[in-house]
């Protein structure tokens, strides 16, 4: 008997109401497109899908937030990823895992897993999720290394000015929120304003609506992923390659209101980090800390621009595309080598 297979044609994009009205207002000049990118999202809504790799064991927890023990020997390296769409695109599949990889590299890996929120969460901003990651950090037996991804940077250089580290890595992180670009974060805004009544009542942002907000950003090109996908065989190496993404693109749970206030209001709108206004606890936030710190940037991401990066003296532009699908690439590439370099060249002292 073969692996077991989950087909769901249920499967996103998550909305799908308006991704086929996206879909629809993208192709309105090109019928032939139209029907190849509905043939591309049957195809992709049916394909067969293997189960997931189950997360590892938590070694610590605070609440809902977990640390996660990925293995390996060596010094700690904690990942820290964004609170939007689910950290597995940090371990996608056995043979496709950073997390996994880098533990086979001479340390020990760790992540931090945001758990599921509810309505009880709801007064739980960025700045708290930053706390009870460092928190996190202080129960290990030596200041790790932390890694923050997206989102889950910003907050990584939070939990820092809270606990003691010894070196910061950030993927695609973003700092300097005018960086978006006053057209991205005017859609951004309206996206916000027309929810956030909503938001306020559930007392959670749902994930649909932050997905509805990466689509606006280039409607084009979400479209044009499921027009390629038509020509590939659904259970190709290729095929599977984009499930496991599209998949993590489409997935993930909803996130307090208060964090989802603060993503909208402090950060996109009035560039709090980036104005050096952003505070957390008792203190105003700093990208810089003195410590080994480095920073990889894709150069052509339009999900996290890289004018929205901190800009470091070790900054490391890794390829174009959006950074999820190099962070989700297919073993060592564009990121992973040189990462698992710099982070085995940061001294530890216990």
């Amino acid at each position: 008997m073969g692996t077991p297979i989950d087909t769901a044609p249920q499967h996103g994009p998550r909305p799908l109401p308006l991704f086929l009205s996206m879909l629809r207002s993208e192709t309105a000049a090109d019928p032939a497109r139209r029907g190849k990118a509905l043939r591309g999202l049957r195809r992709y809504q049916d394909a067969p899908r293997l189960p997931r790799t189950p997360a590892p064991a938590a070694v610590a927890r605070i609440g809902r937030v977990m640390l996660r023990n990925y293995g390996g020997a060596g010094p700690p390296v904690v990942v820290i990823p964004s609170l939007i769409n689910p950290p597995f695109v940090l371990d996608l599949a056995p043979d496709n895992s950073l997390l996994r990889w880098l533990a086979g590299q001479g340390m020990r890996v760790l992540m931090v897993d945001w758990g599921t929120p509810g309505p009880e969460d709801r007064m739980m901003d960025l700045g708290g999720h930053a706390l009870v990651a460092a928190r996190l950090l202080a129960t290990l037996d030596q200041p790790p290394v932390v890694v923050g991804y997206c989102l889950g940077g910003t907050i990584a250089l939070a939990a820092a000015g809270h606990a003691e580290v010894a070196g910061i890595a950030l993927i695609a992180t973003p700092w300097h929120f005018a960086g978006f670009g006053a057209d991205g974060r005017a859609a951004i805004a309206d996206t916000w304003h027309a929810a956030q009544s909503t938001a306020e009542h559930l007392g959670l942002v749902p994930m649909e609506l932050l997905q509805s907000m990466f689509w606006q950003i280039d409607p084009a090109r979400t479209v044009d992923k499921f027009v390629r996908f038509a020509d590939l065989d659904p259970a190709s190496s290729a095929a599977q390659a984009f499930i496991a993404l599209e998949d993590w693109a489409n997935g993930g749970a909803p996130i307090p209101y208060a964090a989802g206030r603060e993503i909208f209001d402090d950060l996109f709108d009035a560039d709090l980090p980036g104005s050096g206004r952003w505070r957390v606890g008792d203190r105003i936030m700093s990208a810089h800390h003195a410590v080994p710190m480095v920073e990889f940037v894709a150069a052509s991401d339009r999900i996290v621009p890289a004018a929205s990066a901190i800009g470091l003296p070790d900054q490391r532009i890794v390829g174009a595309g959006h950074v999820g699908m190099i962070v989700g690439s297919r073993g060592p590439g564009l990121l992973w080598e040189p990462l698992a370099r710099w982070l085995s060249a940061v001294p530890h002292t216990r």
